[in-house]
């Protein structure tokens, strides 16, 4: 049985990708190697095949709950260093988290085979920020995520100077923009593109303005040299200003961030199964990693809590097809475990992944049943099936549901780029609840799904508990479903998705970022 395991533990390090084995010093597996039965432990070859009905008859709310008050006494690690409850990446709350998670996992015995795969990560904290234009302070401004500070942290003074198009080039910023603030409009290329250019043209801030009514809630991205302290700002409040100075009248402005960016090293965790087929593997995931401003138990505590509970009751079953848990870090900061465990996958263990289910905020208070609208023909061949397969089982227990976009605001979407059909559900963040939504799933329209999103509330009283049992039941379906058999499921044929799209996505992760 040893060597079983250490097989098992090989092959799940190969799937992390060469650079995360080599850092362990564990060698990669034979490409394509099959485990015999006979080296399986005897134990899981003596349980029974997963049943998808007592596999969901096994969730009980109860458990979940527990878990959420734990992860809620791990986020108030955080408060000698942030002054409340969080789990953000780099804090003791997310540091907690992870060995909650890891510990779990460990107590499930030899059914499992787990890593951890550091990986470097960017993360921004904004500590105060303050925007004037002429002699108003616009509701709607709002630091972008991994926005540097202004000048020595202080107030910069600047006229507000628009810049030509969608300020993509670096023709499109005026000679007379040095010392001033640069008036950005939201459009074609990132937001870090069009901080960089300002801060080159001499910009001592810049704000991008939406081209529709909303607030603009986005990152920059990447951090670079070029960067400066930058805001948005709805279109809303934007139009008159742009009038002004269409007109010719000059508008001054504030600008004051005080902000941190800083690199640091978190980590993902991947748990496998020791059996099932390693060639055909069922994945699913969920971010371990709150935002700064909360403790996070529904975002995404939730999504990292219905996977526990169902890797721990999925250990009473064997499995024809391997089943691999991933809790990623970073997600809040743009997708970052997600990526870079995609980044790094060699071609042959991308292509033994059949297909990867995201379970991000489970059980929002004012929720609706949300599927991700993923066909077959903008995305690879399966995540229509997947999509399918969650509206059928909505339908077959009498709860309504609903398609939502499927636009890369979670950690589905370096997967679906890479080839890997791609899918989830979920029951709405910042969203307005519709009066049509109320009469489908009850709760208030006009409110948010999730009044708490990225707040200091989002605590454990913030998760609706009959949500969140129906959605892990539903996860539990999905597992024990493809955990059996992939039989009418389209075969993975390419690494790189012939119709994946190479442009950037609107959003990468919560944030805006175009």
């Amino acid at each position: 049985m040893a060597s079983s395991r250490r097989w098992s533990r090989v092959f799940l390090l190969a799937s992390l990708g060469v650079a995360a084995a080599s850092e362990l010093q564990v060698p990669l597996a034979p490409q394509g190697q099959q485990r015999p039965l006979d080296a399986v432990d005897a134990d899981f070859l003596a349980k029974p095949l997963v049943d998808t009905d007592d596999l969901q008859a096994s969730i009980k709310i109860e458990s979940l709950v527990e878990r959420a008050k734990d992860l809620y006494e791990i986020a108030k690690r955080s408060e000698p260093e942030f002054g409340h409850p969080t789990r953000v990446i780099g804090s003791e709350g997310h540091t907690g988290t992870l060995e909650y998670i890891q510990s779990a996992l460990e107590q499930l015995g030899d059914y499992y085979t787990f890593a951890k795969q550091p990986f470097p990560a960017v993360m921004g904290k904004v500590y105060e920020s303050r925007l004037v234009v002429g002699h108003e302070v616009p509701e709607s401004a709002y630091p972008m995520s991994l926005t540097p500070p202004t000048p020595d942290r202080e107030p910069v003074y600047g006229n507000l100077v628009l810049v030509a198009n969608e300020g993509c080039d670096a023709s499109d910023y005026p000679a007379n923009l040095a010392g001033g603030v640069a008036f950005i409009l939201r459009g074609t290329c990132p937001f870090g593109t069009k901080s960089a250019l300002a801060g080159k043209a001499g910009a001592v801030a810049a704000i991008v303005y939406n081209y529709e009514s909303g607030a603009v809630s986005g990152t920059l991205g990447d951090p670079t040299p070029d960067h400066i302290a930058t805001f948005g700002l709805s279109g809303e409040e934007a139009r008159p200003i742009v009038e002004k100075l269409k007109a010719g009248t000059a508008v001054d402005a504030i600008a004051y961030i005080d902000s941190e960016v800083k690199k640091i090293e978190t980590t993902n965790i991947i748990a496998q199964t020791i059996g099932g087929d390693p060639n055909n593997c069922v994945m699913l995931g969920a971010h371990s990693d709150s935002v700064a401003e909360g403790p996070g138990i529904n975002d995404d505590g939730s999504g990292s809590l219905t996977l526990l509970e169902v890797a721990t009751r999925l250990t009473s079953y064997r499995v024809n097809n391997c089943v691999r848990f991933a809790w990623w870090a970073g997600e809040e900061e743009g997708l970052l475990g997600s990526d870079y465990y995609v980044a790094v996958l060699p071609r042959e263990e991308n292509l033994r992944i059949r297909l990867f289910m995201d379970y991000d905020m489970m059980g929002s208070p004012n929720f609706a049943y949300q599927v991700y609208n993923a066909t077959n023909a903008a995305n690879p061949a399966g995540s229509e099936e997947l999509r399918d397969l969650y509206v059928e089982w909505y339908t077959a227990h009498g709860l309504n549901n609903t398609f939502i976009p499927f636009d890369g605001r979670s950690d589905y979407d370096a997967f679906i780029r890479n080839g890997i059909p791609g899918g989830g559900i979920a029951t709405g963040a910042e969203g307005v609840k519709t009066d049509g939504e109320q009469v489908l799933f009850g709760g208030k329209a006009g409110d948010w799904y999730d009044p708490c999103y990225h707040q200091l509330c989002d605590d454990v009283s913030n998760v609706n508990q009959t949500a969140w049992l129906v959605n892990t039941q539903l996860v539990a379906h999905s597992v024990a479903t493809y955990a059996i058999s992939f039989d009418g499921f389209p075969a993975r044929s390419e690494a790189k998705a012939a119709s994946a799209d190479e442009q950037p996505a609107k959003y990468h992760g919560h944030r805006l970022r175009l």
